[in-house]
């Protein structure tokens, strides 16, 4: 991967131009304020701006020195700085406040009406398989690499794991199950540190210092998988402590001096113990971690149910490359904002496409089940119910109260589903309990 160009900073293009033609010129565009700071609701690096065509009377240079003075207009510092002590600011430029909106309107509509997502009885499994998908794909961003099923099986059936993929994954999840107990607590390096070692526990190859952090001469960077080019050389170990009390103040500021969107402050968070880079392994799980934290603190409870390793392990290449680009160009934060916006976005369509799915499959079961003539109205009625709500039980009593019906044609529905498998039966005492299963959808297509 190749560092992208620094550009020239906006200061140094106006020191440039020469002919008082061009300073005359200069001045009214920027008076003007035509230019700005997204043209084409792009938000684009020198990288790429430097090969497009510029308007007509401008060079590159000069049109690149406009949109960063419209940037700037809207420019806002954050507390992490950089090695040499320079801030680091984002830009609310339109394609930011754009994708802010989508957001927000995605998540406040259909997420808090669907079925799966607002019933108790399918609330925690959901929440559960979501955890178990950040778990696995959050590991494999760092280099596990085993198979879906394995590594779900182990985690439901509770098995030891067996290798150093199947331990990380398994470190992951429960590292994002104790996120959930800390979400109403401060967040303090100590925090950060319990959740790191839960992280690597049993993961790592070297030895470490304290708390796993780096010390002063760890030869510890970021490099390029591939080609094993320098990406990134983190900050001196020296100001590790420092550098991470200033961020859990960001974290744990709830007034801040200007409004802080809730993601835009965990995107941040992800970014400042990204770039910090304080430990010698797990940095990227962490990050994301911290990420998690920051969201469900702010009570952004849809978070539950996103994964966003799994998008940022589809596109690596630009989750790398919105860092550099941050970084080179004046540690402008919009990047890497934009980049993972564009990755929440995308993990609320797939969480939807997934709902839709399910419903759909739902509303094939039930057309199937009313065209078949060996299953009663009462009986099509429990195993609707019972689509939608597995886990749940039911007795003969109940049957025949909500059907009016005698407590002989009761047992014998319940029965007769019990039989064909597609209710669990127990028996308590005198009692039988009938209970939805887990799988029933597959149960009856099977059945079909």
């Amino acid at each position: 991967m190749k560092i992208p160009p620094t550009p020239l900073s906006y200061e140094d293009i106006l020191l440039n131009l020469k002919e008082p033609a061009q300073v005359k010129r200069m001045a009214e565009i920027l008076a003007k304020g035509e230019v700005g700071a997204a043209p084409g609701g792009r938000y684009r690096h020198w990288e790429h701006l430097r090969r497009l065509r510029p308007p007509d009377g401008l060079s590159s240079e000069e049109w690149w020195a406009a949109i960063k003075f419209a940037r700037r207009q809207t420019r806002r510092a954050v507390p992490l700085e950089d090695k040499d002590r320079r801030p680091f600011a984002y830009t609310l430029a339109d394609p930011v406040l754009e994708l802010l909106h989508a957001i927000d309107r995605d998540t406040s509509g259909r997420i808090t009406t669907s079925d799966p997502i607002v019933n108790p009885q399918t609330r925690e499994r959901f929440i559960e398989s979501s955890l178990i998908e950040e778990a696995i794909t959050s590991s494999q961003l760092e280099g596990a690499s085993t198979t879906r099923e394995a590594a779900k099986q182990m985690i439901r059936s509770g098995r030891s794991p067996v290798d150093r993929s199947e331990r990380m994954i398994l470190n992951n999840y429960r590292a994002i199950h104790l996120i959930k107990n800390f979400k109403d607590k401060p967040l303090t390096p100590d925090v950060i540190f319990h959740i790191h070692r839960i992280l690597v526990d049993g993961t790592l190859d070297t030895v470490a210092g304290p708390d796993y952090l780096r010390r002063p001469g760890d030869n510890i960077a970021v490099y390029h998988d591939a080609d094993g080019t320098l990406l990134h050389p983190p900050p001196p170990a020296k100001d590790i402590n420092r550098r991470m009390a200033a961020m859990c103040d960001f974290a744990n500021k709830t007034q801040p001096d200007a409004f802080l969107h809730p993601i835009l402050k965990a995107i941040i968070l992800h970014f400042w113990l990204a770039y910090d880079h304080p430990f010698v392994d797990g940095n990227g799980r962490a990050a994301r971690a911290l990420f998690y934290w920051s969201a469900l603190s702010q009570d952004l409870w849809m978070f539950e149910f996103l994964s966003i390793s799994g998008i940022i392990r589809k596109a690596p290449a630009q989750y790398a490359r919105s860092f550099l680009y941050t970084e080179t160009d004046e540690n402008d934060l919009t990047y890497f904002i934009l980049a993972q916006l564009q990755v929440i976005r995308r993990a609320i369509a797939i969480l939807y496409a997934y709902l839709d799915k399910k419903a759909q499959e739902i509303r094939t079961i039930e057309q199937i089940l009313r065209s078949s003539v060996s299953i009663n109205h009462r009986q099509l009625a429990l195993l609707g119910h019972a689509l939608r709500h597995p886990g749940v039980r039911y007795t003969i009593a109940g049957h025949k109260k909500t059907h009016g019906v005698t407590y002989q044609t009761g047992r014998s529905d319940l029965l007769d589903l019990a039989s064909r498998e597609l209710l669990d039966q127990t028996k308590t005492g005198r009692f039988f309990t009938f209970t939805a299963p887990n799988d029933l959808a597959k149960r009856l297509q099977a059945s079909s």
